[in-house]
């Protein structure tokens, strides 16, 4: 109001309107959220509106959010969770059979996802299955390895379970040669196998001739030159080169150019060194890994499970620490819950298809590999890998709305992975349960796409969604054990320190 004796504006209203953010000085936006139609119909007005990918949390929800959220300690075990997530240091110390450094016996096998018997086994993982068992020994005929599954001559483990992780159906058999990777910041070590390459190879399913003799010739051949080579190298910062590729172009998921260069550039004068591996031995090893964009997908997967195990086992954390699909469900595993999973139906990827291949052909979603998105990677990271589309659809502009989406339902910014388009911002890390169920945003997946039928091999890549309720059925274990407001520390934890 004026001043009535002299017309002038009071001293206080300078205030005021630096208050006000200057908002009657500016034409207005508007914000939109939720029904798409009153955005349209002020855009075809002219009227600049912001629409908000928001909808309400799931009906039933509400109660357990609110005891989450009012957990006195919640926020501190996010904060120290994702905290450790992001301060491991993963390095690459040793290649070895799994028998040696998992303890593998004959006849069992580990798998991608959560725990699956043979009768809800997918075709891809049938025939990653039969595979193995003739890779093994244990049958000499597709059909009798089939047989032999089928009385339960084999014992089947998720691999998350042996602290490893492995691309689509992720078999390991013994025999199989394991990159280590330890922790040399909170001590945990991870595995995965080696990368085989694209198209008929056994993690998708495929077990022909040309399957087994390959990977005969990478447990004679490519398993110990690698193995020599990373000894006379010393631990290699899998990080480090990371964060390089991903300033170069990758996201660590469906592109791995610039990181499999990256390693051989380190790796190469090594093996070439190392006194036990003849020449033409290290001639074929570098020459395989070389001529396979995906070759460092492995070794990157490994280090995505030394961090994100670094994060578990915080009690009231709703840190997603797991991601992982078997080709028939879906699951993820939470910082707060241990080991339990929470599944649901694995979803068909919509993407790009091989050749002849269509959407009947597809399986539904398979493998370890969204470890990657669980630690900041893959779809998490596409704002930096824009020539990604061409490989699983869609424009660039969409890359980066897949990677600013993400800031919505994640913890923090990682330190180390930056996104040069993003002035340099770190990836969103650190998928929170809350975030998820509160905004109904779905962590986005870029993947391969394995074909239904077993023995078929790679049919496509594209992207993929968790199933909603797995992070809903994950919030109620958690609210089951949250402290009411008022209380100190965390249920098993009386310090709240974990």
């Amino acid at each position: 109001m004026t001043d009535p004796a002299s017309d002038r504006v009071p001293d206080h209203a300078p205030d005021r309107a630096h208050r006000l953010g200057g908002l009657l000085a500016r034409d207005p936006v508007v914000v939109a959220a939720g029904a798409e139609v009153f955005a349209d119909a002020l855009a075809a007005q002219a009227v600049p509106v912001v629409p908000v990918d928001w909808r309400p949390p799931p009906a039933g929800t509400g109660t357990a959010l609110a005891a989450v959220l009012g957990d006195p300690g919640h926020a501190d075990a996010n904060a120290r969770a994702v905290r450790r997530m992001v301060t491991a240091r993963p390095h690459l110390v040793d290649v070895r059979p799994a028998r040696e450094v998992l303890g593998l016996d004959t006849g069992t096998f580990l798998h991608a996802g959560p725990p699956l018997d043979w009768e809800r086994a997918s075709g891809p993982m049938r025939g990653a299955l039969v595979g193995a068992m003739l890779l093994e020994g244990l049958a000499e005929t597709p059909l009798g390895a089939e047989h032999a599954l089928e009385r339960g001559a084999a014992t089947l483990e998720p691999c998350h379970r042996h602290a490893t992780v492995g691309p689509m159906a992720g078999v390991v058999g013994p025999s199989m040669w394991m990159l280590v990777v330890e922790d040399a910041e909170h001590g945990g070590t991870a595995y995965c196998s080696l990368n085989e390459g694209l198209g008929k190879v056994l993690r998708y399913g495929a077990y022909g001739p040309e399957v087994i003799d390959r990977l005969t010739w990478m447990g004679e051949v490519l398993g110990p030159a690698l193995a020599a080579a990373v000894r006379a190298h010393g631990p290699l910062d899998l990080m480090a080169i990371i964060a390089r590729a991903v300033q170069m172009g990758d996201e660590l998921h469906n592109r791995n150019r610039a990181a499999t260069s990256l390693l051989l550039r380190e790796l190469a004068p090594a093996l070439l060194a190392a006194e036990e591996v003849p020449r033409d031995r290290a001639a074929a090893a570098l020459r395989f890994a070389a001529g396979n964009d995906h070759f460092f997908l492995n070794a990157g997967m490994a280090a995505a499970k030394a961090c994100a195990d670094a994060a578990r086992n915080v009690p009231g954390s709703s840190l997603v620490v797991a991601m992982a699909r078997n080709g028939t469900d879906f699951g993820v595993q939470v910082s707060g819950t241990g080991d339990r999973w929470f599944t649901g139906p694995a979803n068909v990827p919509d993407g790009l298809y091989l050749g002849g291949y269509g959407p009947g052909d597809a399986n539904p979603d398979i493998g370890d590999s969204a470890i990657t998105e669980t630690v900041g990677m893959g779809g998490f990271a596409l704002a930096a890998a824009p020539a990604i589309v061409r490989f699983v659809g869609g424009e660039v502009a969409d890359a980066l709305a897949a990677t600013h989406r993400m800031y919505e339902i994640t913890l923090a910014e990682h330190p180390v992975l930056q996104v040069p388009s993003l002035s340099f911002r770190g990836t969103p890390v650190g998928v929170d349960v809350t975030r998820v169920v509160r905004t109904g945003i779905l962590p986005v997946i870029d993947t391969g796409i394995a074909g239904r039928e077993p023995g078929t091999g790679q049919v496509g890549a594209g992207l993929v969604e968790p199933p909603p309720n797995v992070f809903a059925d994950a919030l109620d274990a958690l609210a089951a054990s949250a402290r009411p407001p008022g209380r100190q520390g965390f249920a098993g934890s009386p310090t709240g320190r974990g």
